[in-house]
Parts: C-alpha cells; structure tokens; sequence
C-alpha cells in the first residue's frame, strides 16, 4: 500500500479501488501536466451536494435562507483549510519545486482545494455513498455543534468584522446593473477593497441578496490570500 493510500486510510477511513485518483487529486498544478484541478471542481459540487443532503435532514425546520447561510458556514475556504489541517493534507501534497520552495504546503488556497479534489477523487472511486460518509465523517463535529441560524452572521458582517480585525475599513458596494421587470429585478453587485486591490461580484433577486454573495466571495478571496 503506497504511502498516500495509507494516508486516506487513516485520515478517511476510506480505501481507494483505483488510487490513480487519490495520487492525481494530491497533484498540484505546479508539479505536473495532469493535476488536480478538474477533481477540484468536481469535489465543491460534491461536497455542496452532500452538505446540502445533510442539512436538510439535520435541520427540518430551518427555510431556504437559513439552510443556504448554513450550508455557506460548513463550505467556505476558511473551513476546508481547518479541515486539511485536522487530516495532515499538506504532507502528501505533491508540488512543484517553485512551489515548495515559497512555501506552498501551507498555503490557504492550496490546502482548500486539495480537499476539495480529494472529495472527488473520492466520488469518482467510490460514487456518491462513498463520497457522503467520507464528507459527514469530516464535517461530523461541526454538523454535530452546528449553530442556531439565527446564531450565524452574515457574509457582510464576517466580511466586515475581517478587515476591522486587521485595522481596516470596511468594503464598499456598488450596484453595477439592475435588469428584469419590477417585480423580477436581477441585481449585479460589486463588493471592493480598494487598499486591497480586490473585487468581487455577484447577482441576486434582490439588492441585499446580490451583496451577501459577493461578499462571501470576498471572505473566501480574503482567506485565499491569507495562506
């Protein structure tokens, strides 16, 4: 058993039929011409699916909003860096010797993907029950702890609270176009640091809704950039 199948075995509880997965899931862009960004991608719809499955089982009298603000708290960048933490993930990276040398087994954004390519390795291995009992196996402390919604603040506020910690001023919002009939408005939104040099944008059914995602857009670019 090759060093990362033993490590999946350990960290979660999982044992790979094919481990060409695992090994091209571990694979940094950096260090290779197959790597692992395609499994990223597959990894967050898998994960949002699963968290999304449990949610709605573990909360039945939560609404929509609640379970979206819910399932945003479990799945951010910041909680799958936590995460990648708790299972070791940074010691089976394989990257590229640019990336080694500047320190790229701690980076924040590297670490947040690794998991997610993982999670889909994992799906592609085993399909959707597997991938289900290896994601609540991780998240099963925080969906065991998990808070009130009225509890949770909001993207804004996190966003806010974040660049307040740091001394900074809080992000601005603009509205960049409003489209549909009155009753039907799309709105597309920007929410920007400007000492940063950062923006995000996103769109919503209402003002508040668009500024909400664009800003939990920020957080997670934010927490990217922190590692």
């Amino acid at each position: 058993m090759s060093k990362a199948a033993q490590w999946a075995k350990a960290a979660l509880s999982y044992n790979f039929s094919d481990i060409a997965f695992l090994h091209l899931a571990l694979t940094h862009r950096s260090a290779a011409a197959e790597h692992n960004e395609r499994l990223e991608y597959l990894g967050d719809a898998v994960l949002e699916l699963v968290i999304t499955n449990a949610l709605y089982r573990l909360k039945p009298r939560t609404d929509e909003g609640g379970l979206s603000r819910l399932r945003s708290f479990l799945v951010r960048k910041g909680t799958l860096v936590e995460i990648g933490g708790e299972i070791g993930i940074a010691g089976q990276l394989v990257l590229g010797s640019g990336e080694k040398r500047t320190g790229g087994h701690q980076r924040a954004s590297i670490l947040a993907d690794t998991v997610e390519a993982v999670l889909g390795a994992v799906y592609l291995d085993g399909g959707y029950p597997a991938a289900e009992q290896v994601i609540e196996g991780l998240f099963a402390s925080r969906l065991k702890s998990l808070p009130d919604d009225g509890d949770l603040k909001d993207p804004k506020t996190m966003v806010q609270e974040y660049l307040q910690a740091q001394g900074e001023l809080p992000p601005e919002y603009d509205v960049l176009k409003i489209t549909g009939k009155a009753h039907q408005q799309t709105f597309k939104v920007t929410c920007k640091v400007a000492p940063r040099g950062v923006e995000t944008e996103a769109s919503g059914a209402s003002r508040r809704k668009a500024e909400q995602q664009a800003a939990l857009q920020m957080l997670e670019l934010l927490e990217e950039r922190k590692g």
